[in-house]
């Protein structure tokens, strides 16, 4: 008999609706049973494309004795960290103070009725191993020490909820110094042989290459291009079907866990067309084609959005669906196809998988031929997929339209621009309600109430968006989350909490400036509201900005290798974005816009608005005095009005 995730409409959730463990989501109705009961609460946070979130499901959840004990002495509460980051966040830094280690997925906490962790972990095996006790032997140790120590466990409670709010930072604007020092200490983490940062497993980090790419020191290119590069070329890139896998097990980026992540994607979007930009590689042109290509026909819903994830796993196996065997790809291959890539792609090795599977990966510049990539991509698709996370996500939708509309611009391709925009509508229409923006998407219902991230993600795509095609709802749209940022999310003191000042009471309220996998919303907020406000001239953006990069300035100058995203809005505070505002006839627009996307210019943002269009706003609304005219400010200092491309040019 389902349990009560079955009235749910995360993929996650629903994985687990058929558990004889008795389920419950996040929500009053568990929370008030913990108290009424005075049971403690076994929380259990994963994501529907998670490994380990699945050998722990089949172990033990869907094991009836085990869950046996778990109905008899917990109140058993699912959440989908992609749904609530909030507690999320709270549960994987409890983690850490009390273990002083990293968490990870699946996070298996135990909290007192009133939320108050006590006692946690990651993943648990049936029995003792891993250096790990089993999890039936422990959730009868944890209900005993429950009853038994329970004073005690009440008396931690003030301790480790201080520990959780010690989030005060020391203010103070930063200056150049902390750039340096954040670029420094990258240089430190930076793999010379294998590029990426730090040891394996090997994450593409991609908030900490977007701002070494920006920084614009020379001596920097050949770590970037040695990252990409390998990036691309490794087995963390799918190279029949596109796109990257969330992480590489090994330091050479040889063996992926091959879950493919919509943020991901979306982000090195970004990252391999300013390498295109900055650095001329053919590759990295490719990789963006090619992963384009797998957004839209895999990841893409009818409505125009983007769906979360696919998983790791299909038949129960991951990795299943990729790997090969070496007679598989001679019997589907001529003689000359099976020789043209057995070489650059490790097949006259041996297996690379499992000891007994190849996973493609090229040891040199990939040269594998289109005929022979289609038919074997053509031979993968008739396997057994593995399956899909189809909820739409506001943030990490976000971060594809800012991908799709940079690699757009950059590319000269209007019909991923138009993708872009219609990601974008969906989120208008269906996400944006009366004012309040919405998390996620399914099944024709939108919920949850949006965190910092998909506000601050939101309109830094809105602010791409406008620099490849302009629209006026999209401007319109970038000044009502804006508004809506500062209005629900910033602190008086400087910077933005994660939730909004009317959402659920939890036990921690973050606000953070690190980045991790994605971006931090602190300082893509910081970023974007300057940009926005230097593009319209208003003030209250820029000093929300300010107060932001000053509250956490103490953080960036201990520890700014971390914060590479506040980096980015720091290093914009200090030299204010080039604004050029374009005005003239739609086809010349057209042709200054193209001439000018070949240039590498991180620090500029450029928008180009048609003559006939009125946006309201003075420092939009120029009439050009020629085919096209351009108005260049930097901060507050601005140009005379330039009517030639060449001088244009000269000038960026």
């Amino acid at each position: 008999m389902p349990n009560q995730l079955a009235k749910e409409t995360s993929p996650y959730l629903l994985q687990h609706a058929d558990n004889p463990v008795d389920w419950y989501p996040w929500g009053e109705e568990a929370l008030a049973l913990a108290r009424e009961q005075d049971k403690p609460i076994l929380l259990s946070i994963g994501y529907s494309a998670c490994h380990w979130c699945h050998v722990m499901a089949h172990e033990s959840f869907e094991d009836p004795a085990t869950a046996a004990v778990m109905n008899e002495h917990f109140i058993n509460i699912k959440v989908d960290r992609e749904e609530r980051p909030d507690l999320d966040q709270i549960y994987q830094s409890a983690h850490g103070l009390m273990n002083r280690r990293s968490g990870g997925w699946p996070l298996t906490m135990f909290l007192t009725p009133d939320q108050t962790p006590f006692y946690g972990g990651t993943y648990f095996p049936p029995a003792p191993r891993y250096n790990l006790p089993g999890f039936a032997d422990l959730l009868v140790r944890v209900a005993g020490a429950y009853r038994e120590q329970k004073p005690q466990i009440l008396a931690q409670r003030s301790t480790l909820l201080d520990a959780l709010d010690r989030r005060t930072f020391n203010a103070g604007m930063p200056d150049a110094t902390a750039i340096r020092h954040g670029v420094a200490r990258l240089q430190e983490l930076f793999d010379t042989i294998n590029g990426g940062l730090g040891h394996a497993p090997k994450f593409p980090n991609v908030p900490d290459w977007a701002f070494l790419v920006r920084v614009g020191d020379a001596g920097l290119n050949e770590m970037i291009r040695r990252t990409l590069t390998a990036m691309a070329n490794g087995g963390i890139y799918d190279h029949l079907g596109g796109g990257f896998c969330r992480y590489s097990v090994d330091e050479g980026w040889e063996i992926p866990h091959f879950e493919k992540m919509l943020y991901d994607n979306g982000q090195l979007l970004c990252l391999y067309a300013d390498g295109w930009q900055l650095l001329g590689e053919p590759r990295y042109r490719t990789v963006v084609e090619e992963t384009v290509d797998w957004m839209q026909r895999e990841m893409r819903d009818a409505g125009g959005a983007f769906y979360a994830a696919l998983d790791a796993d299909s038949e129960g196996e991951e990795g299943k669906y990729y790997v090969w065997r070496r007679e598989e790809l001679a019997a589907l291959l001529s003689r000359e196809e099976f020789e043209a890539i057995k070489q650059n792609y490790g097949l006259q090795e041996t297996p690379n998988f499992e000891h007994q599977f190849w996973h493609l990966r090229a040891s040199a510049e990939p040269d594998m031929p289109r005929e022979v990539q289609q038919k074997l991509l053509q031979a993968r698709e008739l396997r057994v997929r593995p399956s899909r996370d189809d909820k739409i996500l506001t943030s990490w939708n976000a971060l594809a339209i800012k991908g799709l509309a940079r690699s757009g611009r950059v590319f000269g391709k209007p019909q991923w621009i138009a993708v872009a925009q219609a990601a974008t509508d969906f989120i208008r229409d269906n996400l944006w309600q009366d004012g309040i923006l919405l998390a996620t998407y399914k099944n024709g219902q939108a919920r949850l109430n949006a965190y910092l991230d998909d506000h601050a993600f939101l309109l830094d795509a809105l602010l791409e968006l406008l620099q490849a095609e302009f629209r006026q709802q999209d401007l319109q749209f970038a000044i009502d989350i804006g508004d809506t940022l500062l209005a629900r999310f910033e602190d008086e003191a400087g910077g933005f909490f994660f939730t909004s000042h009317d959402h659920e009471t939890l036990i921690h309220r973050p606000k953070s400036p690190h980045d991790n996998a994605i971006p931090s919303g602190n300082g893509v907020a910081a970023f974007a509201l300057q940009r926005l406000g230097h593009l319209l001239g208003e003030m209250r953006y820029l000093q929300a900005a300010e107060k932001a990069v000053q509250y956490f300035g103490g953080e960036l100058a201990a520890n700014p290798a971390a914060c590479p995203s506040l980096l980015c809005a720091a290093q914009e505070s200090l030299t204010p974005a080039t604004l050029v505002i374009l005005r003239g006839e739609r086809s010349m627009l057209a042709d200054w816009m193209r001439a000018l996307s070949t240039h590498w210019l991180p620090g500029a943002m450029i928008v180009a608005i048609p003559a006939d269009a009125k946006t309201g706003f003075p420092a939009l609304d120029k009439k050009p005095g020629a085919a096209v005219n351009a108005w260049v400010c930097r901060g507050v200092e601005c140009l005379p009005e330039i009517g030639e491309l060449d001088a244009l040019v000269a000038v960026l």
